[in-house]
């Protein structure tokens, strides 16, 4: 059961207000809206939803795997592996290391600052939010709570501005796709404990084709709302 301290820094770090970049980017939405593949309440559950169930679900397990023990430099080359679109790895990198400044400060540890050491230009986001929790004293599961709800909750969140979406219809999507934020975390959590002595490789790589080509494309367009 997770102590009371440790549910508060869950809280903090699922907290859309926690100054880990986030807000500048929208999950690929920007690039659904454009292309016609989010124009409602109804496409956003449908993005959302395959979003969480790919690079949802394998970023909600590096996450996890790095509460465990794991050696973050091998996650941070399995989330490399994972991650196809250059757009999408700079992107994960930059979250990562406005993250981890974050981090250090709520957070103090060591292996934080190894972290930072080892990669200067930023760990993929995912295995700096898992070491962020593992200093914070959270485990698997939360990690991958964390990681999952993000997954869905940034693209909710942009649709609101770029759709002027009703933010009542934002959430009632996110409260939908609740059951499927749990499934996913706990089948993640499982993968970042079950793996652990299997090696990163072992690690789920499910992927979205359609959103590494968005990525590409959208890092192009000389106006934009959204970093990504």
């Amino acid at each position: 059961m997770t102590q009371p301290v440790a549910r508060a820094a869950l809280l903090l770090l699922a907290d859309g207000r926690f100054p880990a970049g986030g807000h500048a980017h929208s999950g690929g939405a920007e690039a659904a809206v454009r292309d016609g593949r989010i124009r409602d309440a109804a496409g956003l559950a449908e993005f959302c939803r395959g979003r969480l169930h790919t690079t949802g679900l394998v970023a909600a397990a590096l996450a996890a795997a790095a509460t465990t023990g794991f050696d973050p430099l091998a996650l941070d080359e399995a989330a490399d592996a994972r991650t196809p679109s250059p757009a999408l790895r700079a992107v994960s990198r930059r979250l990562g290391r406005q993250l981890l400044r974050a981090a250090r400060a709520a957070w103090p540890d060591p292996a934080l600052d190894q972290l930072a050491a080892a990669r200067p230009r930023g760990a993929h986001q995912p295995v700096v939010l898992g070491s962020t929790a593992r200093a914070a004293g959270l485990g698997p599961l939360d990690a991958a709570h964390v990681t999952a709800y993000e997954s869905v909750s940034g693209p909710a969140t942009a649709a609101v501005r770029l759709l002027s979406l009703d933010p009542f219809h934002a959430a009632s999507v996110l409260a939908r796709l609740a059951p499927d934020i749990d499934a996913v975390a706990e089948a993640a959590a499982d993968a970042g404990v079950r793996t652990r002595g299997e090696g990163a490789a072992a690690l789920p790589a499910t992927s979205a084709p359609l959103l590494d080509l968005a990525a590409e494309h959208h890092a192009t367009w000389p106006v934009r709302l959204f970093a990504s």
